[in-house]
């Protein structure tokens, strides 16, 4: 199994002044500490409950990624997940690949049918209904593959069209950069997993065998092999988790069939914090 450090919660010691060095100084720690990967957040407030009402610090996904990808060598960087009617699909792929082409090859798009309704009204976000969120959501995907494969034909769907899907540099990345769809669905997520995606993510849980089996079953309504999907689960730690405690869950969770967990502290005044508790699981959840 791989470790990601999902970074979701900013209220550190130091406050804003110290946010950008101590981000840089974890990434940087994460990464010699043999995490493979490093994601963020696409939201504009703090979610809410255990990780902070919505005026807590949260920083923007893209400029952050970009900022982490000059403060790291080899981790995969990507949003856990992008909010896809949040976004002109064109640009969205735009940045992607820009990423992907300053970073060296380790940009990649994790992305969903967005939930945060509070947020989008807030700000002025669109926020249609759910039905047209997960149809948003195909028509960006559609978009975005077209784009990193070279194709310069106009797109036309029911909501978003472009008449000329020109992308250069299509980034490093070979095929294409990583693209993971986030959610549990099962009637629309997880199909739409099994038709485009290279990885799913779902959180943690004893929940997760059975959507894996639905995951199973959708790769092979479209007849796609299911090994072809990386298996990731999402978790969170709090200030009392230790390293056993950590242990148990991500062995539970590989049994299920997860090959990567992203992991991110809740409540942590200290993010290096968290990477050391990653650093002294890996050996014991690492494939040997």
């Amino acid at each position: 199994m791989e470790l990601g450090l999902h970074i979701a919660d900013f209220t550190w010691d130091g406050g804003v002044p110290e946010l950008g060095g101590r981000l840089a100084d974890t990434a940087r720690h994460a990464e010699a500490s043999g995490i493979s990967r490093i994601t963020v957040m696409d939201h504009y407030w703090q979610l809410g409950g255990a990780l902070g009402p919505p005026e807590n610090a949260m920083l923007e996904a893209y400029t952050t990624l970009g900022f982490l990808a000059a403060h790291t060598e080899r981790v995969l960087l990507h949003t856990l997940v992008t909010g896809a009617v949040h976004h002109r699909p064109g640009v969205l792929a735009k940045q992607i690949s820009t990423l992907d082409t300053l970073s060296g090859g380790r940009a990649g798009l994790g992305i969903g049918a967005a939930w945060y309704e509070a947020e989008a009204r807030g700000l002025g976000l669109p926020f249609p209904p759910v039905a047209e969120r997960f149809d948003r959501l195909e028509e960006t995907l559609r978009i975005c593959l077209g784009m990193w494969s070279g194709e310069e034909g106009a797109f036309e769907g029911e909501h978003h069209r472009l008449e000329r899907m020109l992308g250069n540099p299509r980034g490093l990345s070979d095929p294409r950069p990583y693209l993971m769809i986030g959610g549990m669905g099962e009637k629309r997520t997880l199909r739409l997993v099994a038709r485009y995606a290279d990885a799913c993510n779902l959180f943690g849980g004893p929940e997760v065998p059975h959507k894996l089996d639905v995951l199973r079953r959708h790769c092979e309504d479209v007849g796609r092999d299911p090994e072809e999907v990386e298996r990731t689960a999402t978790i969170s730690l709090d200030a009392g988790s230790g390293r056993d405690d950590l242990v148990e869950r991500l062995l539970e969770l590989r049994g299920a069939g997860i090959t990567v967990t992203y992991v991110f502290g809740q409540g942590f005044p200290d993010p290096r914090t968290v990477v050391d508790l990653l650093a002294a699981a890996l050996p014991e959840v690492a494939d040997s």
